[in-house]
């Protein structure tokens, strides 16, 4: 995709609101923190999602197959009405053929880039050239095997206008929409880059220089001082240190980091990755400005400019479409079957203590967002702890009669079904976790390294580690430690089947209740 737009090719300083100078370090002192330049600011327009352009060409590509499919058989309904089953099979075996032969051309024609989608009326011809050449060879075939008496000509005639018309019009709708995406930057990931100086200015210049730059640069970050990292490095700004960039990428939309350290500073490459590993984004390493050459295979490439892959987003692209179809299809099925338990456990919560049926609590969602999960109330009004601070014991005195029965069995969590259809949570992912929770006396992230790395995906109303019995009562750092390893497992591992067979086991699971309270 070219970048003709210049407001997407570099963000300028007096763009941004000032990010490095309101992050405070996710760890470390203070004195650490390198000074953002003044008028620094954050790329707003970056917090609009990314859309992955091969997710747009897909979608739009099923459209225009079902779109020639459907005109076909429209019109084969509204002037053919032959039901006979030879007929039948005639009719539809034409047009599913145009349906599944017409995309296949203009994909390989590339009419389904983004440039192409932008332009439409620039592809007109090829269109035009694509859509007869696949008639007439429809129509060679048809003559050739001596079926033409059994086709309706004004049902192929009207088939050949109706379905070009459609299509030319359905291109034409979806270029407006492509064309704001575009001028949006909604196709181009937003970078961030992780070291400045001359190797960071050298990768600057190799990426703006090259042909169908799908990459935003947001600004740079870099633990050195303005002594040897300048303020500004090819016209970008320095936002702030790397405990500083975790903040950044919490509250505005990062998709790249890029690491211009050389591989030989191995000591310092870890220390960042340690640190950045956490964030739900793709890492890679540049290998622009390193003597040492390794096949092309080797690399992955951004433009022209060779990179080393060092993490990949857990979920993308189609993954991501994949798994948010399947929590609204499920958790809207899951809703209308389960919703007369739900009154019954609604009026059973109001009958046995006075407040309300549901609990709200604030928790950490993906990319450590915080959001507010809703639980049918287990506890007495007067005794709930919004924080989690002190967690659930066996016989814990603020659970109510009837708090204690959906505790164990998990029914206190089917509201959270809402959160799903509001796109807060997943249907399997990490069990979202209070911001005050602790194992023995201590908070997750203190006992866990690396804890936040969970957040790389939406959490989820069930997961791995519940459905392999880590679920409950965290009285021992060993148990969030393992509740961590297993939600780990299912980020690195995720597949539909993964999460169909979590589902699966997971009414088995919770059979087992000694860990729930």
């Amino acid at each position: 995709m070219l970048n003709t737009d210049p407001r997407r090719i570099r963000l300028a300083p007096s763009d941004l609101m000032s990010a490095a100078a309101s992050a405070t370090p996710a760890t470390g002192s203070a004195d650490s923190a390198v000074d953002a330049p003044a008028a620094v600011k954050p790329p707003m327009a970056r917090k609009t999602p990314w859309i992955a352009p091969r997710v747009v060409q897909g979608v739009v590509r099923v459209c225009e197959a079902l779109l020639i499919t459907g005109i076909g058989l429209l019109l084969w309904y509204a002037y053919v009405q032959e039901y006979d089953t030879y007929f039948r099979a005639l009719y539809l075996s034409a047009t599913l053929l145009a349906g599944a032969a017409i995309p296949t051309l203009c994909q390989m024609g590339g009419l389904y880039s983004i440039h192409a989608l932008i332009g439409p009326m620039k592809q007109v011809p090829h269109l035009v050239f694509i859509w007869v050449c696949s008639f007439a060879l429809m129509t060679a075939f048809v003559f050739f095997t001596q079926v033409g008496e059994d086709y309706s000509r004004i049902w192929l005639a009207a088939w050949f206008a109706l379905g070009l018309l459609s299509v030319l019009s359905f291109r034409a709708v979806v270029g407006a929409f492509v064309r704001n995406w575009n001028q949006d930057g909604r196709f181009d990931r937003c970078a961030v880059i992780v070291g400045g100086g001359e190797r960071a200015a050298a990768l600057i210049d190799a990426l703006e220089s090259s042909p169908d730059l799908d990459v935003t640069i947001a600004g740079i970050f870099d633990d050195r001082g303005d002594d040897r990292s300048p303020p500004q490095v090819a016209g970008y700004p320095k936002l702030g240190n790397v405990d500083q960039l975790l903040d950044f990428a919490r509250n505005h939309r990062v998709d790249l980091l890029i690491i211009t350290l050389p591989l030989g500073a191995e000591s310092r490459l870890l220390q960042i990755l340690k640190k950045l590993w956490i964030l739900p984004v793709d890492i890679r390493l540049s290998a622009y400005t390193e003597q040492l050459r390794f096949r092309p295979r080797a690399y992955s490439y951004i433009g022209n400019v060779p990179f080393f892959d060092v993490f990949d987003k857990p979920l993308s692209d189609w993954d991501t479409v994949i798994k948010l179809i399947e929590d609204k299809i499920i958790s809207a099925l899951a809703l209308l079957v389960l919703s007369p338990i739900m009154a019954l456990i609604a009026l059973a919560v109001k009958l046995d203590s006075k407040g309300p049926v549901l609990f709200k609590q604030k928790r950490y969602g993906f990319n450590n967002e915080l959001i507010e999960v809703y639980k049918f109330r287990s506890m007495y009004t007067d005794l709930t702890d919004a924080n989690a601070s002190k967690l659930v014991s066996k016989g814990d005195p603020r659970v109510t009669r009837v708090g204690r029965f959906i505790r164990k069995t998990s029914l206190d969590e089917l509201p959270q079904l809402f959160n799903v259809l509001k796109g807060e949570l997943s249907l399997v992912g990490p069990r979202p976790h209070a911001t005050q929770a602790k194992a023995a006396d201590r908070l997750y992230t203190e006992v866990v390294e690396g804890y936040f790395a969970r957040h790389k995906v939406k959490p989820g109303l069930t997961g791995w580690a519940q459905v392999n019995g880590w679920r409950g009562e965290t009285d021992t750092e060993e148990k969030i430690q393992r509740r961590v390893e297993h939600d780990l497992y299912y980020i690195e591992n995720w597949s539909v089947i993964f999460d169909l067979y979590i589902l699966a086991i997971t009414p088995w699971a919770l059979l087992k209740t000694e860990n729930a309270y």
